[in-house]
């Protein structure tokens, strides 16, 4: 059970970075910002901002009988639960395998009951603690309001690229071949970018981040020394009651500081013929991942193809939807649908495969979904993109890009769509 109280914040901006720097304090914490002051139109966003620390329980496991493992914690907690699904799932689900190199080591999933959470809406703050640690809520609300913010300044590390750009033209090709012999139609092939002893500030490393980016899926994320740093554009998967919802990505163009270059840029890409068909293949993609637990006739896309603008970059975004029966456990519903579309291909299962040949890193939690489920069975995530870890034992720093290929592609032009994506990761780390 747990003790709900409310309170009114003013200074929005500044008591952000207090809680975000006073959670930090904790083992586990994740701070998850949908920075509604940059995007006001964020259709099925329930909450500004959602900070949960402290575990009471938590699961940790591999990807061996991890939905299984998932489906009993939740269903027996019956709370808030905050985590992770790693890419790597897809072997639970799947004859698959990833033994691709790995300079992170964190687990395949990882979920916690938080002791103490929060929920912005507005400027209206509620706190919710656990009862045995409901005396603190007084005292911390204080701590946070004047916490003092510390800034550290490390010798920033030296980026490695794992794909050189030549053996990445090279792969790209391979992939046209196999799309060419009708073995896949569109595959998502990314690349990592990594640094060895590397020393940062993670949660002043995620300010500047968000800060760049200011995207409607952002997350600050510590399991003691693994830790998330996200700018994530992207809605993986929410429920709310029997609605599922789904907003796969694809399709990017980059911003312009000319206001009506900008405009043609949007344009272009809302016309763009390969883009288009790229985001409809996994249209269909999503609406068949849906169907598996949707009631009939109830797979709906609410939104094909719409161009919604960020900081940095123009992205093609549709809207899928779908209704479920009430007795639908939440975690056949991702497990379903699980690895989001938009990061493997189509078919999903021959892509996952070629993925796995071509690439040289295992993705890990990149390319899997952050979130939470709700008391009642509520969840939503996002997509781990654009997105940094870390491994604060081990000094290993990661962070990958990759594009949608299909027959349209152009290698050269999929290598500079990845460089366009990692812009703001090289900016906040160099």
């Amino acid at each position: 059970m747990r003790t709900s109280i409310t309170k009114e914040i003013n200074n929005l901006k500044e008591f952000k970075k207090q809680l975000l720097s006073w959670s930090n304090q904790f083992r586990e914490a994740v701070f998850l910002d949908s920075n509604v002051s940059y995007n006001k139109n964020s259709k099925y966003s329930s909450y500004d901002l959602v900070v949960a620390v402290d575990a009471f329980t938590s699961i940790k496991t591999d990807y061996t009988n991890s939905f299984q493992d998932l489906y009993e914690y939740q269903s027996r907690t019956k709370d808030w639960l905050f985590g992770y699904l790693s890419y790597d799932l897809k072997n639970d689900t799947e004859d698959l395998k990833s033994k691709n190199f790995d300079g992170l080591h964190f687990p395949d999933l990882y979920f916690f009951q938080p002791k103490k959470l929060f929920f912005l809406k507005e400027n209206q703050l509620e706190i919710q603690y656990l009862n045995m640690v409901d005396d603190e809520i007084e005292v911390d609300f204080e701590e946070i309001k004047n916490y003092e913010l510390v800034f550290t300044n490390y010798e920033l590390p030296k980026i490695n690229q794992r794909i050189s750009k030549e053996s990445y033209l090279e792969k790209v090709s391979k992939m046209l071949e196999h799309i060419h012999r009708g073995d896949i139609y569109e595959a998502n092939f990314c690349m990592e970018f990594f640094a060895k002893d590397a020393q940062i500030n993670p949660s002043q490393i995620y300010e500047s981040l968000n800060a760049i980016s200011e995207p409607p899926f952002a997350v600050y994320f510590k399991n003691k020394d693994n830790f998330l740093i996200s700018a994530s554009p992207e809605r993986y998967l929410k429920k709310i009651d029997t609605k599922i919802i789904t907003q796969p990505i694809k399709g990017t163009a980059k911003r312009s500081f000319d206001l009506e270059l900008d405009e043609e840029l949007k344009s272009n890409l809302s016309k763009d013929a390969k883009e288009r068909s790229e985001n409809i293949m996994i249209v269909d993609l999503v609406r068949n991942d849906l169907s598996h637990t949707a009631t009939k006739g109830s797979v709906q896309v609410e939104e094909l193809c719409q161009v919604y603008t960020f900081k940095q970059v123009h992205q093609m975004i549709s809207t899928v939807v779908s209704e479920v029966e009430n007795t639908t456990s939440p975690i056949q519903i991702i497990k379903s649908t699980f690895p989001m579309g938009s990061m493997t291909g189509a078919p999903k299962i021959s892509a996952m495969k070629i993925i796995e040949e071509l690439e040289e890193t295992k993705r890990g939690l990149y390319s899997g979904a952050i979130g939470y489920f709700s008391p009642n069975g509520d969840f939503d995530f996002n997509v781990v993109i654009r997105s940094i870890l870390y491994n604060s034992s081990n000094q290993y720093l990661s962070f990958s890009v990759g594009s949608a290929i299909t027959s349209q592609s152009i290698p050269e032009n999929e290598y500079e769509e990845c460089l366009l994506k990692a812009k703001a990761m090289f900016e906040v780390l160099n």
